[in-house]
């Protein structure tokens, strides 16, 4: 659990974390983990998928990834990452956004998603309004595009 590392203080010059911070469950408890076992001087770097940025297209981007996925917690956006380790002590910069391809038929099969949690995504992604549709990219098949960010902090 990303709240209760399991290593002394001051342990890693480095944090790193890649595609996992949608999975915790309370993350000022695991930013404060991350702090914690930070040497002096130390960097972190986080790699997620981010949250939309209106609560239009956060709230069709977060039912999506939790019919897919029900491990899924929450995809925060850039902004609200940025608040979330300035909370937890540290100075943090975005140093990249970029958007990915997301096949979907591999997306779905990678997380053994049930076919009436797929129906669902699928007819999710159908009534979605335009400027929905448009933004993810969404492509007949249930493709679409996500937006990554890495974000870069130190305390």
């Amino acid at each position: 659990m990303a709240e209760e590392l399991p290593f002394a203080e001051a342990h890693f010059d480095c944090v790193i974390s890649r595609y996992s911070a949608h999975h915790w469950h309370d993350v000022p408890a695991a930013l404060r983990e991350v702090r914690r076992v930070l040497k002096p001087g130390g960097r972190v770097l986080l790699i997620d998928t981010a949250g939309g940025e209106t609560p239009l297209l956060d709230t069709h981007l977060q039912a999506v990834e939790i019919l897919r996925d029900p491990s899924h917690v929450r995809d925060y956006s850039a902004r609200e990452w940025l608040a979330l380790f300035r909370e937890a002590g540290f100075t943090a910069t975005v140093r990249k956004e970029w958007p990915v391809p997301i096949e979907f038929s591999g997306w779905i099969e990678r997380q053994r998603t049930p076919p009436e949690r797929v129906a669902a995504i699928h007819a999710l992604w159908s009534a979605a309004p335009d400027e929905v549709r448009s933004f993810f990219e969404v492509q007949q098949d249930g493709s679409f595009t996500l937006q990554k960010v890495l974000i870069a902090a130190e305390p």
